[in-house]
């Protein structure tokens, strides 16, 4: 994406705060997506853990095959909302869950041996008429990731199978101890692209290949970036038709950030510039509450300032701390540089805010959550405007 698409974005009269999902943009990322399951054998679904705004889901469903899910309540949103199949997955399930997910997915993946034995009696009733299928996550034990905390294959990790642990479990009679598991899962990507999916497959099928004759399909799960300007997507389609006609299985993928990457933004005022040593501008917005992953994660966001980029500390004349309003000392955004000295009421645009910020917001400190518009065309469309119920319902 060129970073200089929301410079002619004027937030002049934007209530902030406020995040804003771009259609169009939206619509340019679903166009790649069709591309590659136009001319790859694969069925791509949008991961809800990294973009639910389901306002938007009678578009996305008319490019994309169904949803991913990691709780009943994920699953609920896409039977409901995107109207189309359900996979679902997570470290682990309760009974109840359990339940409740298989009358809401097709796919269902379970992360150990443990849970599939554990829920036989349940889930067999649903093997026997085929109403689901059922999968085993695994670990192709290959770390492409940069941050330990997002690496699904780091040391210890409790994400996937090993194969010390699949092969005692299977032992030498696959087709009875696999009986009843039609594919496998691993997840182990991070915003990376093609030739980081082309390295992992590699592990994936030195380790676990012996046992793809006894199944129906592989989710190769998230982290691809397939929308990103760099992303050789004619790479990622010969490495999805060479998988498939090597061993004929279903390939599905599941890029939440890819389906919304580039597509949104977040809003903000500037309430307050003070001085401890150094200017420091607090924002009606908040990285704790707003933009977690700011913090989690941790990433620099890019900024919008009367359609001028920001820019490091010191790279332009005027240097601020950029702070949120809640109370906890640490909601801190960044040091940036700007062109333009910052004065109250100024409107700053946050970049690339529709995935991952938009489902991990909070209502913490009682902060007012910032609205979801939706831009089409020139036009803003408000879609949901928060209050206080919203806070207290979440409470007792």
């Amino acid at each position: 994406m060129d970073r200089d698409t929301f410079l002619d974005f004027n937030p002049k009269d934007v209530v902030t705060p406020a995040f804003i999902v771009d259609q169009n943009l939206l619509k340019r990322n679903l166009e790649i997506l069709k591309r590659v399951q136009d001319n790859a054998p694969v069925k791509i679904l949008l991961a809800l853990k990294g973009f639910a705004m389901f306002s938007t889901f009678p578009m996305l469903r008319e490019y994309l095959q169904g949803v991913c899910a990691s709780s009943p309540h994920e699953a609920r949103l896409g039977r409901e909302e995107f109207q189309k199949e359900v996979h679902s997955f997570a470290a682990g399930f309760s009974e109840n869950d359990l339940k409740e997910l298989l009358t809401l997915s097709n796919h269902i993946v379970f992360n150990s041996f443990n849970q599939w034995d554990r829920f036989q009696s349940i889930v067999a009733p649903y093997i026997a008429s085929n109403k689901v299928e059922f999968g085993i996550r695994v670990n192709p034990e290959h770390s492409e990731g940069k941050v330990a905390m997002y690496d699904p294959c780091a040391k210890f990790s409790r994400l996937g199978i090993p194969l010390s642990e699949f092969e005692k479990y299977v032992g030498d009679n696959p087709a009875k101890n696999l009986k009843g598991i039609s594919g496998l899962h691993f997840h182990s990507l991070c915003q990376q692209d093609s030739y980081a999916l082309e390295r992992t497959l590699a592990s994936f099928e030195k380790r676990f290949s012996k046992y793809f004759p006894y199944l129906k399909w592989v989710n190769f799960g998230g982290g691809h970036h397939i929308t990103r300007a760099d992303y050789n997507v004619d790479h990622l389609i010969s490495v999805l038709k060479k998988f498939h006609e090597k061993y004929k299985l279903a390939i599905y993928m599941e890029p939440g950030e890819a389906v919304a990457l580039n597509t949104g933004i977040l809003v903000a005022s500037v309430l307050d510039v003070i001085k401890n040593d150094k200017n420091i501008v607090i924002l009606d917005t908040s990285a704790t509450a707003h933009m977690p992953d700011v913090i989690e994660m941790p990433y620099r966001p890019e900024i919008l300032a009367n359609h001028k980029h920001a820019g490091e500390e010191n790279e332009y004349k005027y240097n601020y701390r950029l702070g949120g309003h809640s109370c906890l000392a640490g909601d801190v955004i960044g040091d940036y540089s700007f062109q333009d000295e910052l004065k109250i009421g100024d409107k700053l645009v946050f970049l690339d805010m529709a995935h991952y910020s938009m489902v991990k917001t909070t209502t913490f400190n009682g902060l007012q959550h910032p609205s979801i518009m939706l831009k089409i065309g020139n036009e803003l469309k408000l879609i949901r405007k928060f209050g206080y119920l919203d806070y207290k319902n979440r409470l007792s």
